[in-house]
């Protein structure tokens, strides 16, 4: 089984690069996962709407290039799940021999074309965490899963 995240923009505080970094080794134990960062658009510090849109446009036509097997788009508007619902998600792609593709926005969101590729929209809460946060959150969460499958006792 393949996992990618997509994300835009790069990781640049230690802490949550060590966490990522972390997890995406435990995982090589039941899967080829990998990070895909695409490039953040420039921003000012108080853009118009339709600098906002330029940047969201830019980012998702990036994003949508970078798709492969089955997309799940994190965003606030999805639906939400618990740890065992989430390893569900993971085994039946799994069970398929497929590839599955997590996508994080950028500071903007993510553009609607690229919520309706995805075959799945999922929430992990209704706050809004910083975009690198998310990242450890799902790397961690899809270790979880995995071990969920497998029955370890991580998962408590």
């Amino acid at each position: 089984m393949k996992v990618r995240i997509v994300c835009v923009g790069k990781v640049k505080e230690g802490y949550f690069l060590s966490g990522i970094q972390e997890y995406l080794k435990r995982l090589t134990r039941f899967c080829k996962a990998e990070i895909v960062e695409i490039k953040e658009e420039n921003f000012t510090e108080n853009p118009s709407e339709s600098e906002k849109q330029r940047i969201l446009q830019k980012e998702g036509e990036n994003i949508l290039c970078a798709l492969r097997g089955k997309v799940v788009a994190l965003c606030v508007e999805g639906k939400q799940t618990d740890s065992v619902g989430f390893s569900r998600i993971l085994r039946e792609v799994k069970d398929g021999g497929g590839e599955i593709t997590f996508v994080i926005g950028g500071s903007y969101g993510l553009l609607e074309e690229v919520k309706q590729r995805a075959d799945l929209r999922l929430s992990f809460s209704e706050m809004t965490f910083p975009h690198t946060l998310m990242r450890l959150i799902l790397t961690e969460q899809i270790y979880r899963g995995f071990t969920i499958m497998q029955g370890s006792p991580y998962h408590k």
